[in-house]
């Protein structure tokens, strides 16, 4: 049986190469990733991973943020504001490192904010061109967040935030012994 999640997921990228009109070939050359594995995910057999997900964002240029959101909103949800309980929420998992994210906004809403855990020993590192065309933070909740940001590495702590400026390669890491919960907000700067 297919999970929900993953199969909305499976439709987003899907619609997201047709909308470009590019074969899975020219999306595995964008994205660096193989024809096979964006073949057995959008027919819903594969949970793509965080580091994935990075790699298909950028090559379509828009957030992370922005593919998952879609998927992850229930098909059911109509109304963009009121009262949304945890309960109603859908929330990702990374196969590969436990890393669990949930959307907090609506794609209605004008700014991405996303809650994240990342377990111990994570690490999820993104292509800078995940980040184009973006306005981004990162706020520290709990735990202690280890970011890399280009060359650059930030030891953050509780409360602690991080501006992010021109598109670099960057890896959130939980180097503790911890979990890691953060937020994720952004905005676009401009469309792709």
């Amino acid at each position: 049986m297919i999970d929900p999640l993953v199969e909305r997921i499976a439709t987003r990228i899907r619609a997201e190469r047709e909308r470009r009109r590019w074969t899975l070939a020219q999306l595995a050359d964008a994205s660096g990733v193989s024809r096979a594995m964006i073949n057995r995910i959008e027919r819903g057999e594969s949970n793509p991973t965080a580091v994935v997900l990075g790699k298909l964002s950028a090559a379509f240029r828009i957030s992370v943020a922005s593919l998952l959101a879609q998927a992850e909103e229930p098909p059911a949800r109509t109304q963009a504001v009121g009262v949304r309980r945890r309960a109603d929420d859908a929330e990702w998992t990374d196969p590969e490192t436990g890393y669990r994210r949930r959307q907090i906004t609506s794609p209605r809403f004008p700014a991405e904010i996303a809650e994240i855990h990342l377990p111990p020993g994570a690490r999820v590192p993104y292509p800078a061109a995940a980040f184009a065309f973006l306005h981004q933070l990162v706020w520290v909740l709990e735990g202690r967040l280890t970011f890399e940001d280009g060359d650059t590495v930030h030891e953050l702590g509780a409360g602690d935030i991080i501006e992010l400026g021109d598109p670099a390669p960057r890896v959130f890491a939980n180097t503790g012994a911890d979990a890691c919960r953060y937020a994720v907000v952004l905005s676009r700067a401009s469309r792709p």
